[in-house]
């Protein structure tokens, strides 16, 4: 897999300050635990509204992050 990424390693340190499993953030989320593994590796493919099913749980969600390195000419 990928290595981890600030949204795999944010994930997996608020489950385990919850003191949650796998298994157990799974069930609350409402998304499968094969999706939780994945996301947890850093799987650059996911679906942006299951992740934001997790994060709900924390408080969180995903949003727009500007970056200093400019973009596409338009």
């Amino acid at each position: 897999m990928t290595e981890p990424n600030k949204l795999s390693q944010y994930v997996k340190t608020m489950r385990k300050q919850y003191g949650l499993t796998q298994e157990d953030l799974s069930a609350k989320s409402g998304v499968g635990i094969r999706f939780v593994r994945d996301l947890e590796q850093g799987k650059k493919t996911l679906r942006m509204d299951k992740v934001n099913c997790v994060l709900a749980l924390f408080g969180s969600e995903l949003g727009v992050i500007r970056q200093e390195k400019g973009g596409v000419e338009l």
